[in-house]
């Protein structure tokens, strides 16, 4: 990917802090819910409750896909982006230091809700990407650019 197109990417996770995350139910169909998130580049964090179905999903099938945006009335200034990854439940302690920082130092009310019990039962899920379509519609109306990010990136 290109500095000018990682840069729109990032510009997009910065201004977002929701995403749709969609994860693979049992019976095979998709569940989108809406979930906050913090970002270490390119990687993504959220954190959800441990038994929760988006947690088992993930557990089971680490398949996912993300989607942001904002709504506009003017279609014309329409930008976000999805995503296509894979998805795990963090175990190791340095892992869930790393998610639990990006994540305190965008939403710092979350302190309030986990410390109390030490965060215990919240699953914190990692997402990579494998691939971005960037949408951006002033550029023209249904403009994206389709980013493939094999072989996994590279944390910087």
């Amino acid at each position: 990917m290109d500095k000018t197109t990682e840069a729109s990417v990032l510009k997009q996770l910065r201004r977002h802090r929701v995403m749709t995350l969609a994860t693979v139910r049992p019976d095979g169909y998709p569940q989108a819910t809406i979930v906050a998130f913090a970002s270490d580049r390119l990687t993504l964090f959220a954190v959800v409750d441990s038994t929760s179905q988006k947690a088992r999903n993930i557990r089971r099938n680490s398949k996912v896909s993300i989607a942001m945006g904002s709504d506009r009335r003017d279609w014309g200034k329409i930008e976000g982006l999805s995503m296509g990854g894979q998805a795990r439940v963090l175990r190791k302690a340095d892992e869930i230091a790393l998610a639990k920082s990006r994540l305190l130092a965008r939403f710092p009310e979350m302190k309030s809700l986990g410390e109390a019990d030490g965060f215990k039962g919240w699953a914190f899920i990692e997402v990579v990407p494998l691939v971005i379509s960037l949408l951006d519609y002033t550029k023209g109306f249904g403009h994206t650019e389709l980013i493939k990010l094999w072989p996994r990136p590279k944390r910087r």
